[in-house]
């Protein structure tokens, strides 16, 4: 790619994730954004929110795996994978967000000092993924550094094993914070439970085949890890790992 297209692709998928991002987390903040209403049954809401979700489970899933990677590659630099996925994802992102239809039907609707506390554990969650940001030290979800490196032909840094902060005491803190970011909405509407419910399915399965391939990359000193440190629920008090 040119020096000027390796930029575009780059400030895009900046631009695109966190847009989506922040859009992301106000939805999950507010719920349905209401947009664009398609009339749509109530059956009918609820198959078009599963739809949507699935082709974002799809699209995700699907370019995170190391086989389309490679597949890819033979078209694509590798050093564009990133950025190319925080595109894609944030493309589809946003249209589950901006589509997302509500139900009329309500399951329960929590008020008082039990909402304000849900809201609470929504802003210390969102204070938790930045935590767990600033703990990786090699956070680049936007594969900005990857571009940067190609366009100034520097080898790229090896991710190393690091354990601190959050990770001391779960190994995935962004997906646990992302969990309690989407089940502290206190109107629980039958499309939102879908919402709940799918998206944390998914975000399990995503979990344990993520955990597949830090296994192959890390080995042994990983294994270890898994030993003592929960996955998703921090339910164990942290040790002290080695890094490297």
């Amino acid at each position: 790619m040119s020096k000027y297209l390796s930029y575009a692709v780059m400030y895009s998928a900046v631009l695109l994730g966190i847009s989506s991002l922040g859009i992301f987390s106000l939805f999950l903040f507010v719920g349905p954004l209401g947009l664009f209403e398609l009339g749509l049954s109530g059956s009918g809401v609820l198959w078009f929110d599963a739809a949507l979700s699935l082709v974002f489970f799809v699209q995700h899933s699907l370019m995170v795996r190391q086989s389309f990677r490679r597949k890819t590659g033979k078209y694509i630099p590798s050093e564009f994978d990133k950025a190319l996925y925080a595109i894609a994802s944030g493309i589809v992102l946003l249209c589950v967000v901006m589509l997302w239809q509500e139900s009329a039907w309500y399951i329960t609707k929590i008020t008082g000092i039990y909402k304000y506390l849900l809201r609470l554990l929504y802003f210390l969650s969102i204070a938790g993924v930045l935590w767990a940001s600033v703990a990786f030290r090699f956070f680049d979800p936007f594969g900005r550094k990857n571009i940067l490196n190609h366009l100034e032909n520097r080898e790229p840094e090896q991710t190393p094993f690091v354990v601190q902060g959050p990770y001391r005491f779960v190994r995935h803190p962004f997906y646990f914070f992302v969990l309690l970011m989407i089940w502290a909405y206190p109107d629980l509407t039958v499309d939102r439970l879908l919402f709940n419910c799918a998206w944390t399915i998914w975000i399990v399965v995503g979990t344990v085949l993520e955990e597949r391939d830090l296994t192959r990359e890390f080995g042994e000193r990983y294994r270890e890890y898994q030993n003592t440190t929960p996955m998703l629920i921090p339910y164990r008090i942290p040790i002290k790992h080695a890094s490297s």
